[in-house]
C-alpha cells in the first residue's frame, strides 16, 4: 500500500520544486505499519523533488487520527501531500483538515473505505485517491492454503513450491476508477 500511495503522491507531486509530504502512520509497533512507510519511503526516492518533512503515528482509530492530524497541521504550516496509512483514521484526519480550513494539499488514504471512496467520487475534499487491501486476498490465501495442503504448485507458475511470501497488487483508487472499486468499499 505504501509503495503505490508513494508512487501515485509522486506522480502528482512530479513537476513541483521542493514538494514537501507528511505522514499520518499507523501503530509503529506493527509489521504492517512498518512495511507502508518502508514502501512509501521507498516510492518517493523516485522522486528527489519530494522531500518528507513530518511522520506522526496514530492507532487507527478516528480520533487518534484527528488528534495526530492537528497536531501535524500544527507544527507544518505548509506541505504538499499527505500519506494516511488508514481510511477509518482518515475520518479523524478529515475532521481536523476541516477544522483548520486547510485544503492547501491532497491526501491519499489506506485501506479501501465506502467512506474513502464516496469522498473520493464527490471530489469535494483534500482526499484524492485511497489504496485497496486487494479484495481478493482471502480467496488467494484459500487456494494457497489448498495448494500448500495438496502439495501442489500454484497455478500460473512454472515452480511446484509455493513461495514463502506473496505480494498481492493494490489498486490505486482516484476519481477516475472509483466506480469500478465502489463495490469492493468495506463499512
Amino acid at each position: 500500500m505504501g509503495l503505490n500511495a508513494g508512487h501515485y503522491i509522486g506522480e502528482q507531486l512530479k513537476d513541483k520544486k521542493n514538494a514537501k509530504v507528511v505522514e499520518l502512520a499507523g501503530l509503529d509497533n506493527l509489521e504492517l505499519t512498518q512495511q507502508r512507510t518502508k514502501g512509501f519511503d521507498d516510492a518517493l526516492k523516485n522522486y528527489p523533488n519530494i522531500k518528507k518533512v513530518a511522520r506522526q503515528a496514530a492507532d487507527f482509530t478516528v480520533e487518534s487520527g484527528q488528534a495526530k492530524m492537528a497536531q501535524l497541521l500544527q507544527a507544518q504550516s505548509q506541505f504538499d501531500a499527505l500519506w494516511n496509512h488508514d481510511d477509518d483514521q482518515g475520518v479523524g484526519a478529515l475532521r481536523a483538515i476541516d477544522q483548520a480550513g486547510r485544503d492547501d494539499f491532497l491526501m491519499v488514504g489506506g485501506a479501501g473505505a465506502k467512506s474513502a471512496m464516496d469522498a473520493v467520487k464527490a471530489g469535494d475534499s483534500v482526499l484524492k485517491a485511497t489504496v485497496l487491501y486487494p479484495p481478493t486476498m482471502a480467496a488467494s490465501a484459500i487456494d494457497l492454503a489448498r495448494a500448500l495442503g495438496q502439495g501442489k504448485g500454484v497455478g500460473g507458475l512454472a515452480e511446484f513450491e509455493i513461495p514463502s511470501s506473496l505480494t498481492l497488487y493494490s489498486a490505486v483508487v482516484t476519481k477516475e476508477n472509483v466506480d469500478q472499486y465502489l463495490p469492493t468499499g468495506f463499512i
